[in-house]
């Protein structure tokens, strides 16, 4: 094993534990493992910056902002609107149909950007219907990944894998190259989750007040001077308010929150609980909520009224402090509280320091707003908050150009696809019409989530680095070994697997792009057809249903009221299914 080597394979180990920690943001790492790349010599530095020019790195950022596009013109509010006729078929049919449609739609539309649009219409459907939401939400992020497997626009994994075989010689992706087996794995899909999802997921998701028994949100609030509550205990304000201490701070000190520790003037509380109890913290005399955050003093203009919304993983607020955000002065709206499940996210920085105000919000996190109900409607389209359609509150519907936004998102991919003009210009050229005919704000084309655009150009640096160092061969040769013991088809499963596996700390493209050179080298020393093993790798990159961490179940996460385990639950089934139906379906396709 060279140097080279040695070295790439370090890098890619530590990529992966920097993933899976989260310790440093995703955009950071990803431009280190370029830096690491080009300045050990591994790559020069033209090809360590090349996947940040490539082609089809600039058509994925032209294919996310012209989905907003669509989802901001109102496609999927319409397709919303037809589909909640579907409740006339009963729960199980409405299941079915949610899936089927939002498929269809995440075929050719990035499925964040699907679940987003659809999640408000199909709660509000789920509710018409008397269908518990935890029943239906996760079934609605499934199917938008589902449905990525169909077609080569349905996820940028499909297009960064057809980047790298059509650079290594081997033919880039056809258009539906997928759909022989993507449709039937998606069709698959669809069918088991609509047979398991009420089985498997337990009763207490999405029932009517768990949201109120298992969901708490952090709140702060100040002890004035001159306080009633000045020399009572910790333990009895607990016990009046129904709220857990989370941290006491003062003048920038910390102290350790006890049951007997006494209040003093000054002293800020962090405060966890149920929603009603966080909403009854301002009606306690002698204690105010801290930072603009009083629901008394909103009384003084218009009647306000209560909203959930969720920090987008395309928000460009992920990893804002609150703080700094300001939520009166930007949006006309309070920030009462926040919510994130700890096994997502922990909520460790804002205890160390005492204060909401240092809370870094994440994508997932539910955010409890109030105001006026016009400045509640006009967050609509804001793209960095999903509106929760909950607390009686119904946002307007957005405004619609939907039929000139999918002849612009339509006329794009045709033209790029046939080859009249680049993919990348085709893209630039459908985002450019569609701002100039309305469709989409200006100022939403460069709020895509860059992370995902730096983490592929990053990705595909470290992808051609394992080619070009012979790490990938040297993994492609000990994957080809298990061949002798069951043949090509346990090499293709374990190539799949690894990179499911993967798939989870990295994202669905890195570890495509990690795992396609040991593919392809497996195949070589196996003597077999490379481009079985790259389509396997491909569509494997879809199936990330074990956990919530994919973009598309953060966004279900809070509003479904799920637990960590319940993915496991659904999600484990499904991935066994999907990866047994693709060592089938993989080899008849495209022959070993």
């Amino acid at each position: 094993m060279s140097t080279d080597t040695m070295l790439v394979l370090a890098i890619v180990l530590a990529t992966i534990v920097l993933f899976a920690f989260d310790r440093i943001p995703l955009e950071v790492t990803s431009l280190a493992v370029v830096c690491l790349l080009g300045l050990t010599g591994v790559l020069t530095p033209a090809e360590a910056f090349a996947g940040f020019s490539n082609e089809t790195v600039i058509f994925i950022f032209a294919l996310l902002a012209m989905t907003e596009g669509l989802a901001s013109a109102g496609v999927m509010h319409r397709a919303g609107i037809w589909l909640s006729h579907l409740g006339r078929l009963g729960p199980r049919g409405f299941l079915l149909g949610v899936m089927l449609v939002v498929a269809a739609f995440s075929m050719v539309v990035s499925n964040t950007v699907t679940t987003a649009a659809f999640l408000p219409v199909v709660m509000r459907g789920a509710a018409a219907v008397g269908m518990n939401r935890g029943r239906v939400l996760m079934p609605l992020a499934f199917a938008s990944m589902l449905g990525g497997m169909g077609f080569l626009y349905g996820t940028s994994t499909n297009l960064v894998v057809s980047a790298r075989l059509e650079d290594l010689g081997l033919g880039s992706i056809g258009l539906v190259e997928l759909s022989p087996a993507g449709v039937p794995l998606a069709l698959l899909g669809v069918a088991l989750v609509v047979l398991l999802a009420p089985r498997v997921l337990p009763a207490r998701v999405g029932l009517e007040g768990d949201g109120e028994r298992s969901r708490h949100f952090l709140t702060e609030a100040l002890v004035p001077q001159g306080s009633r509550l000045v020399g009572r205990k910790l333990g009895w304000l607990e016990r009046r308010l129904g709220l857990e201490v989370v941290s006491l701070a003062q003048e920038g000190s910390t102290r350790a929150p006890g049951a007997d520790v006494l209040l003093a003037p000054g002293d800020r509380l962090l405060l966890s609980g149920r929603r009603r109890d966080v909403l009854r913290t301002g009606q306690l005399r002698g204690l105010v909520t801290a930072h603009d955050l009083d629901l008394r003093s909103a009384r003084r203009g218009p009647e306000p009224v209560l909203a959930e919304a969720i920090v987008q993983p395309t928000s460009g607020l992920a990893g804002a402090r609150v703080g700094d955000v300001g939520f009166s002065r930007r949006f006309g709206v309070r920030l009462l509280a926040i919510h994130r499940h700890p096994s997502i996210h922990g909520l460790a920085q804002s205890q160390e320091t005492g204060s909401l105000r240092n809370v870094r919000m994440q994508p997932g996190d539910v955010l409890l707003l109030t105001g006026p109900r016009e400045r509640l409607h006009a967050l609509v389209d804001v793209p960095a908050l999903l509106l929760i359609p909950d607390l009686g509150f119904l946002p307007l519907p957005r405004r619609s150009r939907a039929l000139l936004a999918g002849l612009i998102f339509i006329a794009a991919l045709g033209l790029g696809s046939s080859g009249v003009v680049s993919l990348s210009l085709a893209g630039v050229a459908g985002v450019l019409c569609m701002v100039l005919t309305g469709c989409l704000d200006a100022k939403l084309v460069f709020r895509i989530d860059w992370r995902v655009v730096l983490l592929i150009g990053s990705m595909m640096a470290l992808g051609l680095a394992m080619e070009k160092s012979g790490a990938g061969q040297w993994l492609g040769g000990l994957a080809a070994g298990l061949g002798e013991v069951g043949g090509p088809r346990l090499v293709l499963l374990c190539l799949m697997v690894l990179t499911v596996v993967l798939s989870i700390p990295m994202s669905n493209q890195a570890a495509a792009l990690v795992m396609l050179p040991v593919g392809l080298s497996a195949a070589m020393g196996l003597g077999v057809e490379p481009r079985g093993f790259a389509m396997g790798i491909a569509l494997a990159a879809s199936c990330s249903f074990l956990t919530p961490l994919e973009p598309s179940c953060m966004l279900v996460y809070g509003p479904g009221r799920y637990r960590f385990s319940d993915f496991l639950r659904l999600g484990g089934p499904l991935t066994a299914v999907m990866l047994a139906a693709l060592v089938l379906l993989v080899p008849w396709v495209w022959p070993l």
